[in-house]
């Protein structure tokens, strides 16, 4: 009788907390707009409270977090996002596909500007997409593009329609995620209650669910791989995280990190044939994907879109920003194009240094050394987008370190670019963001005394 009293009375707290969790999702869906800066920054603060008390609540009432995390998502289901504008290019594209169209090969304004509308509302798709992505070749690897052209095999005449397809698919990943995840971590013999740090985290459900980026799909193959490695089906782990290349391209640079993973069973040292065979699956797999699509054409589209990201785009930055600051005092111009070549050979060479001299020789170290590689790479880029950060916050629940999920939270503050028509940032609120981030970082990684990661 006493312990039925008791859980009642620490479920009522829970049962609030999901309520209250509806109605503001409910409103951030429907009724909010990314022109409505603090109206935003006031929900998610609101959200990001009250996921935090309900998984700090509910640590082994995994059901009910399980539950709360797929009633959430659905909230969204008949929403249209509304912190971005990617979707209009991803039913684009997956309506070019339906119709025949390579979308590697022609660009949104090589057909409208010409007076020529290849799909259904393509003005409506081609307004909806902007000017910087309607002048691009799409940048969308293979399976991306998989999961555009299911959507537009559902729903070829509405964008409702497709944002539902696609929504549908980006949950069902994040489920799967979910579930190897919580198997992983069991595996691990870390708590599994860790893995509703990314599914219930209100910055991976607005940005993956709400405003249909598909990092929860690369997400979603890439701890599937991991199982597979755990479990030594590294033959089946190699074309797993070759699908999550193929969304998107982020794994690619942590390739070389598996370096000192492969052990052979009878000398217990680097089994060079093991990494080199792992290495060969995953490039074999990933021309294969991308084979329906391939030409000389393709590929000079493809690597200049890519490149465009180094050298062209700005936003959300950090150390960039301020070496952009010092080249303005000494130049006068901005020196984006010498400096966007710079940064990523620093960032190759600290992945490399990574994969060279930390022993990654088990899947925690493995994913540890992935993490703060990944993080080296976003505070040395050019463009940080907040969704960028979802694979960070996924590879911090197999570590000991926390800073991802402070970053989760402060990221919403770079939104602030979207409550002016210029879309302009404010670099003091930026510089606030990244003060957080670093003093964060700093502490976890230099400072404070790490438990050992078995």
């Amino acid at each position: 009788m006493l312990n039925n009293t008791l859980f009642s009375k620490l479920k009522k707290p829970s049962i609030l907390l999901v309520v209250t969790s509806i109605i503001f999702y409910f409103i951030f869906a429907y009724y909010t707009t990314r022109t409505e800066y603090y109206k935003i920054v006031a929900l998610y603060a609101a959200l990001f409270f009250l996921f935090y008390k309900l998984v700090d609540y509910n640590k082994t009432n995994l059901k009910l977090l399980t539950y709360t995390a797929f009633i959430l998502r659905l909230i969204f289901i008949f929403s249209t996002p509304n912190l971005s504008q990617d979707f209009y290019r991803f039913i684009w594209d997956g309506r070019m596909i339906f119709q025949g169209f390579n979308p590697y090969l022609y660009t949104p304004d090589s057909f409208i500007n010409n007076g020529i509308f290849p799909i259904n509302q393509a003005q409506e798709l081609y307004d909806g997409m902007g000017e910087l992505s309607s002048s691009h070749y799409t940048n969308y690897p293979p399976i991306n593009q998989l999961c555009f052209t299911i959507a537009a095999l559902f729903s070829s005449h509405s964008v409702l329609g497709s944002i539902i397809s696609m929504r549908l698919i980006i949950i069902a990943a994040d489920i799967g995620t979910l579930y190897f995840g919580k198997k992983l971590l069991k595996r691990l013999k870390l708590p599994s209650n860790r893995i509703f740090w990314y599914v219930l985290n209100p910055f991976i459900i607005i940005e993956l669910t709400g405003n249909l980026h598909f990092e929860g799909v690369m997400i979603f193959f890439l701890i599937w791989a991991f199982y597979l490695l755990y479990s030594d089906k590294w033959k089946q782990a190699a074309v797993i995280f070759a699908c999550s290349i193929s969304v998107k391209l982020i794994p690619l640079m942590l390739l070389p990190l598996f370096f000192k993973f492969f052990k052979s069973t009878i000398t217990l040292k680097i089994s060079y044939r093991k990494l080199i065979t792992f290495y060969t699956i995953i490039g074999l797999t990933i021309l294969l994907l991308f084979l329906p699509f391939f030409s000389m054409e393709f590929v000079n589209n493809y690597s200049k879109t890519v490149g465009l990201w180094f050298g062209n785009f700005e936003f959300n930055a950090s150390i960039y920003y301020l070496i952009r600051t010092i080249g303005y005092s000494i130049t006068g111009y901005n020196e984006i194009a010498i400096i966007g070549k710079i940064l990523p050979v620093i960032s190759v060479l600290i992945i490399l240094g990574l994969s060279l001299f930390k022993q990654n020789n088990s899947l925690p170290k493995l994913i540890t050394s992935m993490l703060l590689a990944f993080t080296c790479y976003l505070f040395l880029s050019t463009t940080v987008h907040p969704w960028y950060i979802t694979t960070l916050v996924i590879f911090c629940i197999f570590s000991n370190y926390k800073f991802p999920l402070v970053w989760s939270f402060v990221i919403i503050l770079s939104y602030l670019a979207y409550s002016n028509t210029a879309n302009s940032e404010n670099l003091w609120i930026i510089g606030l963001e990244y003060l957080i981030v670093f003093l964060v970082f700093i502490w976890e990684v230099f400072l404070k005394k790490r438990l050992p990661v078995s």
